[in-house]
């Protein structure tokens, strides 16, 4: 029994153990931007949004909704297929019910079970006919679930009682099992049930230690797997040519042991860098790096001023895989302020060096770019950021492509735990998107150049866009947030700066 009593007392002190270490965990966790999928395209005739809020915890089931924009839908299904398998080894769809009180929106839970790239097709069936959107996402732990205390002690006590009524019957059944009724059993049988009691107490022991191990042993398997950001180094210093230069360096051992796909290109660049000054968030550089080997990246800096910057590298993985790396450096004073000659040639990489406006943002040349119903925002709920670009006269202005978008939108949370790359279509990449397309109707390159489909994104300025953009999202925390918005209107990109407040 004293064997049995200390077996009680580490299991219990185990439970508390994890039990705290989880809860601990839920309250100090945070990842760069948002898990979740915000969507706006077309599903063949019908234009929908689709929002996918993925589960912290995986296997676990993720949050499909989806509104049919225009036009009316009978049906709606969804289907979540890993990016290695495709559809023909996913399972069936699912059909999404529709909401009750919102017309046009459907909403289904979909499983997924495994750490891995998926591609959520939505499909809509109605008058019109039937269309499939793709939606890619990507499913990873990045939470663990506690144990609430009062569980922990209510499986503790029911423990305690099924351990006792064992024992209570193995004493019962050796001490009287045989004996007939009425009839004491001799001080040779009570021995025996005392004995056995013993050994059936050492087993029940062994039993909760080798559990509490085992448990152990699989939540620390879990913590290994959760998502976490390849750890990332960046230095500037002062090139050859007397211009500032950063170099981005990928350090992880699971990059370099090659348990990651090769990087493809998104929107035409491998690395689309973002470095933002702290802590008055007064300077924001967008650019793209040259690669220098498998793990290093170097861009010239546009003579930024001094002081510490928060980098943030989106990087795309052949399997679908969007990834956001984090890294502080820090700009010594004395460096040139001047922009190197011939800086951005490309017209891609765009900055700005001032704070952020109120309601409307010059942009040069006479035009203002608007954010329109910039709040109050809650945070997880679904909007649009909407903004607008005007000339002198206060007219619309269409944009020209920006690296085959009408505009880019950066969120960034003033504490740097949420950073987001915006696009109109929402957060998903094109890239992925393309990729996971490609592999559905049996393209089975993986590892080779890339496809003319992933560099298309540059289109020329034959094409325009209107001058209103909007962005889908969510906030996903409350708190003081940083927008900036570029676009490309007069053959350069413009960004605009602004400020909100998300309750």
């Amino acid at each position: 029994m004293i064997a049995f009593r200390r077996a009680l007392a580490r299991a219990l002190r185990a439970v508390a153990l994890v039990s705290a270490v989880a809860v601990a965990a839920l309250l100090v966790s945070a990842h760069v931007g948002t898990t979740d999928a915000y969507f706006d395209g077309a599903a063949g005739p019908y234009p929908v949004r689709v929002v996918v809020r993925m589960p912290g915890v995986i296997p676990g089931q993720a949050q499909v909704t989806v509104r049919v924009l225009d036009g009316r839908a009978a049906r709606v299904f969804v289907q979540a297929a890993q990016w290695n398998v495709g559809t023909r080894g996913a399972p069936a769809p699912e059909p999404a019910g529709e909401v009750a009180g919102a017309p046009g929106t459907f909403a289904a839970p979909l499983w997924l079970m495994t750490r891995s790239s998926y591609m959520v097709n939505v499909t809509v069936d109605g008058p019109a006919g039937r269309g499939t959107a793709a939606v890619p996402v990507v499913a990873q732990a990045t939470a663990r679930l506690g144990m609430a205390p009062w569980m922990g002690w209510m499986l503790a006590v029911l423990g305690v009682l099924l351990v006792a009524g064992l024992l209570t019957l193995v004493f019962s059944a050796v001490r009287a099992g045989a004996r007939p009724p009425g009839e004491r059993p001799d001080p040779r049988r009570r021995l025996h049930a005392r004995v056995a009691t013993s050994v059936a107490a050492g087993v029940a022991a062994l039993a909760l230690l080798g559990g509490s191990r085992w448990w152990r042993a699989v939540d620390a398997g879990y913590l290994r797997a959760m998502y976490r950001p390849l750890a990332s180094t960046a230095v500037v210093t002062m090139d050859s040519a007397g211009r500032q230069t950063l170099r981005f360096t990928i350090t992880d051992s699971l990059f370099y042991a090659g348990r990651t796909t090769p990087l493809m290109p998104d929107h035409g660049k491998l690395m689309h860098l973002f470095a933002v000054r702290e802590p008055y968030f007064d300077v924001l550089a967008h650019l793209h790096p040259t690669r220098l080997d498998s793990a290093r990246f170097d861009t010239p800096l546009p003579g930024l001023p001094p002081g510490r910057y928060r980098v943030f590298a989106d990087v795309v993985h052949e399997s679908g895989l969007a990834r956001t790396l984090v890294a502080v450096t820090e700009v010594p004073p004395g460096l040139p302020r001047s922009v190197p000659k011939g800086f951005g040639s490309d017209g891609d990489d765009a900055w700005i060096m001032n704070g952020p406006a109120e309601g409307a943002a010059p942009m040069g040349d006479g035009l203002t770019l608007t954010w329109e119903g910039r709040g109050p925002f809650a945070a997880r709920a679904d909007t649009t950021l909407r903004f607008v670009l005007r000339d002198s006269a206060g007219r619309v202005v269409d944009v020209e492509p920006y690296m085959g978008m009408a505009a880019h939108a950066m969120v960034l949370r003033e504490d740097g735990s949420v950073f987001v790359h915006l696009h109109p279509m929402g957060t998903i990449s094109m890239a992925a998107q393309r990729r996971l397309l490609r592999r559905e109707a049996g393209d089975t390159t993986l590892h080779g150049a890339a496809q003319p489909a992933d560099t298309a994104d540059h289109a020329g300025h034959e094409v325009t866009y209107p001058g209103t953009v909007g962005f889908p999202f969510a906030f996903p925390e409350p708190g003081a947030y940083r927008v900036w918005v570029q676009l490309r209107q007069g053959g350069r990109v413009r960004t605009a700066a602004f400020a909100t407040q998300v309750r």
